[in-house]
């Protein structure tokens, strides 16, 4: 009976060292300026001493004395809500919103920055107009910023006129904010989707912060194609509507997209590699969604754009160059005229 006990304080323990220690992060994460460390320290105290008194004591009022606490924090916790009222930093202080008459969509807010370095740029964020029936392609865009295992995932559509547009899922961080992956899981961030020119987004990343930079073309019809591209219009709509959260596992670049995908494309499996997103190519090949006709590795070769991105740099052809050699969009490219500029 003793080695039983022992093994369920054994247990315990470890369950109170678990809910302990998710506590102090959500404390560190959220309780603002210097009481974070005190918020963080008196739990932690707390913690070691219901610890200490439940080995030495018997464990019932121990433990009804920390579940007690960590209800209390539960309930904080869920009331810590979104908000899209903060100080922006400026590449995500503005939300997109469009208007869809049949064919033709306005976009409002699409960021079109002139970056030079990270710090030095120009805000630029406009209106544009497209047509559905003018969509000829649908680009996946992989910039790796933390090792081969995570990137984040950006999807470009593709115009007759020549014209991209790029969407992406990011953190909408607040001015001076650096992006955490362990704050991602603790309601750091809020989310936002940007619609971008090429030469804004894709350059940032290749040109300006040096990232390792791929891009797929990806095989959809066009009825496909149309239902995704509402599919971002419609969450940007939600995400003004309904602020939301950022999850470093649940809810990121990848993840949300895969959401969307799963309302038109029935049946896509889920894989590791939806949350190791590095690997997303490789998923992306096995289920059909890419060029046919080539290996993983070939269309990976082919992909990688940063020695062209660096080459255009901000040419009006920026999105045609970097293009060059990428498997199924030269028969498209051949024939595409020169890109509109946006009034």
């Amino acid at each position: 009976m003793r080695a039983a006990r022992v093994l369920g304080l054994v247990l315990l323990t470890l369950l109170l060292l678990l809910a302990s220690a998710w506590a102090a992060l959500a404390l560190w994460f959220q309780v603002p300026g210097t009481a974070r460390l005190a918020a963080v320290t008196a739990w932690t105290l707390f913690a070691l001493l219901v610890l200490l008194w439940l080995w030495r004591a018997q464990a019932g009022p121990a433990l009804l004395l920390y579940v007690a606490a960590f209800a209390a924090i539960l309930v904080w916790w869920h009331g810590i809500r979104p908000s899209n009222a903060r100080v922006w930093a400026d590449d995500v202080a503005e939300q997109l919103y469009s208007e869809v008459d049949g064919d033709r969509v306005t976009l409002h807010k699409v960021r079109n920055f002139v970056w030079r370095t990270r710090e030095d740029y120009d805000v630029r964020w406009e209106t544009r107009q497209y047509s559905l029936s003018a969509l000829r392609s649908v680009d996946v865009v992989l910039s790796y910023w933390m090792g081969p295992a995570i990137s984040h995932t950006l999807v470009s559509f593709g115009f007759a006129d020549g014209r991209y547009l790029t969407f992406s899922v990011e953190i909408r961080k607040e001015k001076g904010e650096a992006y955490s992956a362990l704050g991602g899981f603790f309601k750091r961030f809020e989310l936002n989707l940007i619609a971008a020119d090429e030469r804004d987004i894709i350059r940032v990343r290749s040109n300006v912060r040096g990232e390792d930079v791929y891009l797929y073309r990806v095989a959809m019809p066009p009825a496909a194609m149309r239902s995704l591209f509402l599919a971002y219009l419609a969450e940007a709509e939600s995400l003004r509507a309904r602020p939301a959260w950022y999850n470093t596992a649940t809810a990121n670049c990848t993840t949300i997209v895969f959401e969307m995908m799963r309302h038109i494309v029935a049946g896509l499996p889920l894989d590791y590699r939806l949350l190791l997103s590095g690997y997303l190519p490789e998923y992306l090949h096995k289920v059909g969604g890419l060029t046919p006709g080539y290996t993983a590795a070939q269309l990976r070769g082919a992909g990688r754009i940063d020695e062209r991105a660096r080459a255009a740099d901000s040419a009006a052809d920026f999105s045609q160059r970097i293009r060059a050699g990428v498997p199924g969009v030269d028969a498209l490219q051949s024939v595409a005229p020169p890109p509109v500029e946006p009034k």
